[in-house]
């Protein structure tokens, strides 16, 4: 059964569990992972796996205090296999059915966790998937929207939080060496386009995010998804909307 709140659709109010695979996560990544969490709900549950007797895991160890994560402890009980993975799973299971939750954000780059993404969808909740580009395409495709933990480093960079000069809203580099997948976004344009071809652009951009959960405008440079079209001025026409609104129109199909 469901335990959503009914509010999930409203960041100011959806509640989510973040769990962290110690094992399969950067410590570098806590700030930039905390800021993204809080576009999409607030973070009532936050929860780290790992086992903390081991000197690898000593980086974590020194950002947890700063956002209230609580470490959970995971010995290796055979050697070769990943009891994190299980423990994880056990707990999101039990938060399911006892918390009022809308959501889960899973950091982690391990393909483990397909089923349990699958899984928590299936009971209605929002599945928010953290990890390297090397994870499995299955996970990635399991999530409702998995951000790829190579831009939360980025846009976090050492330079930038330590220098005395007022923050400027800087450009973020390219990630992904391929480009973007221009032909996708035009075919939802065009599936959705009114009789003179033009979209909502806030319409693509979520219906983007379904067809390709891991689809995100600062892997290629770009921080919105106006930018990125504007870019490709042979592939896309934008131009203002009512209100605040921006229309987009697809030159190639």
């Amino acid at each position: 059964m469901s335990k959503r709140n009914g509010n999930s659709s409203d960041p100011d109010h959806a509640s989510l569990a973040v769990l962290i695979d110690a094992d399969n996560a950067p410590a570098k990544i806590i700030d930039g992972l905390f800021e993204e969490i809080a576009k999409y709900g607030t973070a009532s549950v936050k929860r780290i796996y790992g086992d903390w007797t081991k000197p690898n895991l000593g980086g974590w160890k020194d950002v947890l205090l700063k956002h209230s994560v609580q470490p959970v402890q995971q010995f290796a009980y055979t050697k070769g296999k990943n009891a994190t993975d299980s423990s994880m799973i056990i707990d999101a299971m039990d938060l399911l059915y006892t918390k009022q939750l809308d959501g889960f954000c899973i950091v982690s780059s391990d393909s483990d966790f397909t089923r349990l993404a699958a899984r928590l969808r299936e009971e209605g909740l929002m599945v928010y998937g953290f990890g390297e580009e090397k994870t499995p395409e299955p996970f990635v495709s399991a999530c409702d929207k998995f951000i790829r933990t190579e831009v939360l480093r980025s846009d976090h960079s050492p330079e930038q939080d330590e220098s005395k000069e007022a923050p400027t809203e800087a450009t973020p580099k390219p990630i992904q060496k391929e480009p973007p997948p221009l032909q996708l976004i035009a075919n939802v344009i065009d599936s959705i386009g009114d009789e003179d071809d033009w979209a909502n652009l806030s319409t693509v951009g979520q219906l983007m995010s379904k067809r390709k959960p891991d689809f995100d405008t600062r892997l290629y440079g770009h921080k919105k998804l106006s930018d990125l079209l504007r870019a490709y001025p042979k592939w896309f026409e934008l131009k203002k909307g009512a209100g605040s609104g921006v229309l987009v129109k697809a030159l190639r199909k």
